[in-house]
């Protein structure tokens, strides 16, 4: 989509009928709420504008820009409406500073998301005309059918032999749908358990009541029935050679959940802690490894790895003197092997596992996980991870404290 010249913004600021026009003065208050719920609606795209929609920041409800000093300190601000993790999934958009009627403006240029509906902490928001609205039913079925018409992503394809009955219904029910759907609006509403698997894409569509990927490695009673890659291989090696004896192996699998936390519990149980209350008046505790970079870097490698093509699993490998992470998968759209790992670079394979994984607490802010896992072994007295990116692997090494 070819960007909006100045003369086409400066139209839409003054066009106070558009349903692609949002107005904030600033972001003080309530706004920085009411931009994510506008983001929100124009990535969603209910009038299928194909276009997109915009936000300014800095002018007033008639259009008239206001004076707002537009620094990089805001401009920082609006662009982490993208990747704060409110808005799942994350969307597509522009920050620029922009010199709309002789007086600069911000302008948040967001695109239509190609898997609606997209959600602002558990809502669906749309246009109705100049305004914001929660989508109705009728108009969550139309963004789903949008969605299974427009999702090119691998994890949102249906599993051809899966059915319904492969899904945990109980698990979904009482653990993932009240941490996915604002309460309010669940309490609402009276749809069936499979217009709501269908509304967060686990599965097809309510015509069609196939698990998608996503929802196999999500809520499938085991997934290796129709993934059998989707598991993580653990070992420990007392030495620093993989030929040396392995003291302990492990094979995580099952459903996300179930997997993370079995790495989790390996990864503390070989975890061991340094006392020192000898250099001070009272004890120090050094982990060898901190386990938020761990987690951290582990959780990075099952959110982005591939599924598709390949017989792999994830491998972690704990040597005496490093722990080797190798997820199966190159980079993948915007990410390269020469921006991997840059502040706010970031891409999805995985687009719904990835919003499954922050609705279960797997996750947190979108794009902050290696720079979490830099800070935490660099406060730990250990050098950055090093990262080796090929076409269809990413190996991390993380060494040990000298």
């Amino acid at each position: 989509m070819a960007p909006y010249t100045r003369d086409e913004l400066e139209a839409m600021l003054a066009d106070l009928e558009s349903d692609l026009v949002e107005r904030k003065e600033s972001v003080q208050g309530d706004n920085p709420r009411r931009i994510r719920q506008a983001v929100c609606a124009f990535a969603n795209d209910l009038p299928d504008h194909q276009r997109p929609g915009i936000v300014f920041v800095g002018a007033d409800d008639a259009g008239a820009p206001v004076g707002l000093e537009i620094t990089d300190e805001l401009l920082l601000q609006l662009a982490d409406v993208k990747t704060d993790g409110n808005i799942v999934p994350p969307p597509t958009l522009t920050v620029d500073r922009r010199v709309l009627l002789g007086t600069p403006v911000a302008v948040i240029a967001v695109m239509p998301s190609d898997t609606p509906p997209v959600r602002h902490r558990g809502r669906i928001w749309i246009r109705v005309g100049p305004r914001r609205a929660i989508a109705s039913a009728q108009d969550e079925r139309i963004l789903n059918e949008k969605r299974r018409h427009r999702d090119p992503h691998f994890d949102a394809q249906p599993v051809p032999t899966a059915r319904v009955a492969d899904l945990d219904l109980r698990r979904f029910e009482e653990e993932y749908l009240p941490l996915a759907i604002d309460a309010t609006a669940l309490a609402e509403n009276d749809r069936s358990t499979e217009q709501r698997l269908a509304a967060l894409k686990m599965i097809a569509g309510v015509d069609d009541p196939r698990p998608t990927i996503a929802g196999i490695l999500v809520l499938g009673t085991n997934p290796q029935d129709f993934l059998p890659a989707a598991y993580a291989q653990f070992l420990r090696v007392a030495g620093t050679e993989l030929a040396d004896p392995v003291v302990d192996d492990g094979r995580c699998g099952g459903p996300i959940a179930h997997l993370v936390r079995c790495l989790d519990d390996k990864l503390l149980a070989h975890n061991r802690t340094a006392v020192d209350f000898t250099s001070g008046p009272t004890e120090t505790r050094t982990p060898a490894y901190p386990m938020a970079a761990l987690q951290q870097l582990v959780r990075n490698a099952v959110m982005h790895r591939t599924y598709e093509g390949t017989n792999a699993p994830i491998h972690v490998y704990w040597f005496d003197d490093r722990i080797e992470i190798t997820s199966p998968g190159g980079p993948y759209g915007a990410l390269t092997a020469e921006n991997f790992g840059q502040p706010g670079i970031v891409d999805y394979r995985n687009q719904i596992l990835a919003e499954a994984m922050r609705v279960l607490g797997l996750a947190q802010r979108y794009g902050a996980g290696i720079p979490t896992a830099r800070r935490a072994l660099l406060a730990n007295g250990q050098p950055e991870p090093d990262f080796r990116v090929e076409a269809n692997w990413v190996h991390c090494i993380v060494k040990a404290r000298a």
